[in-house]
């Protein structure tokens, strides 16, 4: 029974791989006619039922003039765990999909479906992974240690495909503002494609902090990069601009201060080696790791020319200070703002 099935929580990559998919699977020379593609998107459980209905009605009819089709059901939105997904009539239609999978196709039917969504507690996802096809895209997770180097990863092959390369320092930039979003992957690097032309093929800082948009994760970089060069009057503007947006104090120390200044301390252990695989085993073992277990190189890479403007007593005082700090704005009435600035003041001193 041909079953094919794309998910997974990247939506632009779960799109882009269902689109080729669809192109492998429809009969040569098809036209608009002779396949059925059923935009999935459903604004409520009434009209979930009725996509799944024509999606039934699709999987039972033979293909125009008696030849193969295919049926795509297209970026089904209500196969989760949503307030649409749950409601019953919602969930009846997509039994109603499931049955009909279970009767059998006609042999020249096809059915693909994509969605970034299929509740796999629900029998229509458990007959799915045993009978179709699957294919799945996840977000990498960017909570994890080690996410930039997955995301690079996607970067740079985005940019190898038109023709560009990095500076080290935007490459860095650009996967903080881009995030872990295939799509916005893509679209960023339309951007900077069209911005370069067709003389220049090499991405810098300044073409990144041009065309990018400054996201959360931007500010967060462009935080760590003032405390790395001692610039604490560009720190203290950005923490400011954050505060005024409501973001929390704690959050920024957590996200973009203590990181920073763990990384150049470990980025410091390391410099009289030369690099970190020359460090002895007892420095290696704590330098932060991966999920799998290796050393996350990302962050001391970057903070590696920082570093070099400390001495290690200096970013030694440094960590006492962000655990202070820390303590500082879970512990006590403090002015969030000053405990911020000071810390700030202490490091880039």
């Amino acid at each position: 029974m041909p079953t094919y099935v794309v998910t997974g929580s990247d939506e632009g990559k779960v799109s882009e791989e269902a689109s080729k998919l669809f192109e492998k699977l429809k009969p040569a020379e098809s036209d608009e006619f002779t396949n059925e593609i059923i935009e999935g998107t459903a604004d409520h459980a009434e009209h979930a039922f009725e996509l799944a209905g024509q999606a039934v009605e699709g999987l039972q009819t033979m293909g125009f003039f008696g030849g193969a089709k295919v049926v795509w059901l297209k970026g089904a939105s209500f196969m989760g765990s949503d307030r649409t997904s749950e409601a019953e009539r919602a969930k009846s239609g997509v039994e109603n999909i499931l049955d009909t999978l279970k009767a059998g196709l006609p042999e020249e039917v096809t059915f693909l479906l994509s969605a970034t969504g299929i509740d796999k507690r629900r029998a229509f996802y458990k007959w799915l992974n045993a009978n179709a096809e699957m294919r799945s895209y996840e977000k990498i997770d960017v909570s994890k240690e080690g996410w930039e180097d997955q995301v690079a990863v996607l970067v740079q092959r985005g940019a190898s495909d038109k023709g560009l390369t990095f500076t080290d320092e935007a490459l860095a930039l650009f996967v903080q503002l881009a995030g872990e979003e295939t799509r916005q992957i893509s679209n960023e690097l339309e951007k900077l494609d069209l911005f370069l032309g067709k003389e220049r093929r090499e991405m810098t800082l300044d073409d990144v902090q041009t065309m990018v948009p400054l996201s959360r994760k931007g500010v967060i970089w462009e935080i760590s990069r003032a405390i790395e060069a001692r610039r604490p009057t560009r720190a203290i503007e950005l923490i400011d601009q954050q505060l005024m947006k409501n973001e929390s104090a704690i959050a920024l120390v957590k996200a973009a201060i203590i990181p920073t200044v763990r990384n150049l301390f470990f980025a410091k252990l390391t410099e009289p080696y030369g690099s970190i695989n020359r460090a002895p085993k007892g420095i290696l073992a704590v330098l932060p790791k991966k999920k799998d277990g290796g050393i996350n190189t990302w962050g001391l890479k970057m903070a590696a020319k920082g570093a070099r403007g400390f001495t290690l007593p200096q970013l030694q005082r440094g960590l006492e200070s962000c655990l202070n700090a820390d303590k500082a704005l879970v512990t006590t009435g403090q002015d969030h703002r000053m405990v911020l600035h000071r810390l700030v003041v202490e490091l880039c001193a």
